[in-house]
């Protein structure tokens, strides 16, 4: 999915920003135009993951649609990837230094990695000249986008990763109450399969769903989220300790009980949703971002009961129980490259984005924000309302693949998928332990 646009600057470029752009070849004028001639279009290159139907990926796709009707004169070259292909593409011209102008990342581990590579720039002037866009972030939301003290981007949206969506009907239709504890939730599993329902659908095609939708709120219920980051550093806490053991066996637990459809590893997220759209599973485990492709695509008579839970209780663990895995959301940065008009091309179309403009279209997409602005219940979804008083009282705690390296990340994902597969959890324990030790060298 590849579209060229083009777009125009909001201001008047200064003498320097064109001199800087034009190679210094002609002087401008007080207007801003190169001497002998208009100006030369700046082109920047923009790398996104909003590809869907969903409301979401819509609202931004017309935030861009939006900016290119009222500037005229900057060529964007704008490519869209799912999540999972961004994300290895983003690696692969990482490793060459071949970034795109401006694209969607992620907070944390990846933020972390591109500044040690020197590939991104810090937006601290740029954010700090709009106080009032600055100021009303929630708390701590710019900290995964921090290192050494510089800002590399603002979250676009707010991202908790684990939530059981249900179908009410269903649970309903076979005496099942919504569970609250982990011994709940096993007693719902054995009820659906006994009646031939599919207890909770998954799309693992793409291996990081897993990860980042169950086992990253399961691994925090069993280990506590102090464990777990001090396993991340290598300090006081291994991934070979009782208590990641302990977490990997719950989830194998899980589909050694049948929780998941045959087939699992060969469909992706949206097979999954079609799953339960169609009323052959219960439940699908999945992020807040799942809410605006329900609240698009599924059919009225699915969307009408369904609702939304946080995983259960599990005995023993010291986890917070009111709490599900996430991340404040993504991102654009900015390559360490582009200076001139494009820098300042790039930093107007950053605001249009994730300004306050981008910020109200996102949460009017049935999307989550790490912004502070009022949700106008009466335009909302009530599942988007039943979503935002939920998250009202929840914690979020880290997923797994917002603080671990790359290597561990790919480890754990593969490791998981071995593991439903009836792989051992010593095995993919050992792996994911060597893997992140390696990567912060304390191997």
């Amino acid at each position: 999915m590849k579209k060229v646009y083009k777009l125009g600057l909001a201001s008047v470029m200064t003498a320097s920003l064109l001199a800087g752009c034009a190679g210094g070849e002609q002087a401008a004028d007080n207007n801003g135009n190169a001497a002998g001639g208009k100006n030369e279009p700046v082109t920047l290159t923009v790398w996104h993951n909003w590809t869907g139907t969903d409301a979401k990926a819509t609202a931004m796709r017309k935030i861009l649609d939006d900016f290119q009707a009222a500037h005229p004169d900057i060529k964007l070259e704008i490519e869209g990837l799912p999540t999972d292909g961004l994300k290895t593409r983003l690696k692969t011209v990482a490793a060459a230094n071949e970034m795109p102008d401006l694209f969607v990342m992620w907070p944390d581990a990846m933020t972390k990695e591109f500044v040690k590579g020197d590939l991104l720039q810090p937006i601290d002037d740029f954010l700090n000249s709009k106080p009032e866009w600055k100021n009303n972030f929630i708390p701590n939301a710019l900290d995964g986008y921090t290192v050494d003290g510089k800002i590399y981007s603002v979250p676009m949206n707010l991202a908790p990763s684990s939530f059981i969506y249900y179908n009410q009907a269903i649970f309903d239709k076979y005496g099942v109450k919504v569970p609250k504890t982990w011994d709940e939730l096993k007693a719902a599993i054995d009820t659906f399969n006994k009646n031939g329902v599919t207890p909770i659908a998954l799309g693992n095609k793409a291996n990081w769903v897993v990860q980042s939708t169950i086992f990253s709120t399961i691994g925090d219920r069993v280990t506590g989220t102090d464990w777990f980051l001090k396993a991340v550093n290598q300090d006081g806490a291994k991934f070979t300790d009782p208590e990641f053991i302990k977490a990997l066996n719950v989830l194998k637990d899980l589909g050694d009980s049948k929780a998941f459809q045959d087939g699992y590893n060969s469909i992706d997220e949206n097979q999954m949703m079609q799953l339960y759209f169609q009323g052959k599973s219960a439940m699908f485990i999945d992020g807040g971002w799942a809410l605006a492709n329900l609240v698009k695509n599924a059919p009225k008579e699915v969307l009408d009961v369904t609702h939304l839970a946080i995983l259960p209780t599990i005995d023993g663990g010291k986890g917070n129980a009111q709490s599900t895995s996430g991340v404040v959301g993504t991102g654009m940065g900015m390559s360490k490259k582009v200076t001139g008009a494009k820098k300042e091309a790039a930093q107007q179309l950053l605001y249009a984005l994730s300004g306050p403009d981008g910020q109200k279209a996102t949460l009017e997409s049935s999307t989550l924000v790490s912004y502070k602005i009022d949700l106008d219940k009466s335009k909302a979804h009530p599942l988007f309302v039943e979503l935002n008083e939920l998250m009202k009282n929840t914690k979020i705690s880290p997923v797994y693949d917002s603080k671990l390296s790359s290597a561990a990340v790919e480890a754990i994902n593969n490791g998981l998928q071995e593991l439903l597969m009836g792989g051992k959890p010593e095995d993919v324990a050992k792996k994911v332990q060597d893997a992140q030790a390696a990567a912060i060298g304390k191997k």
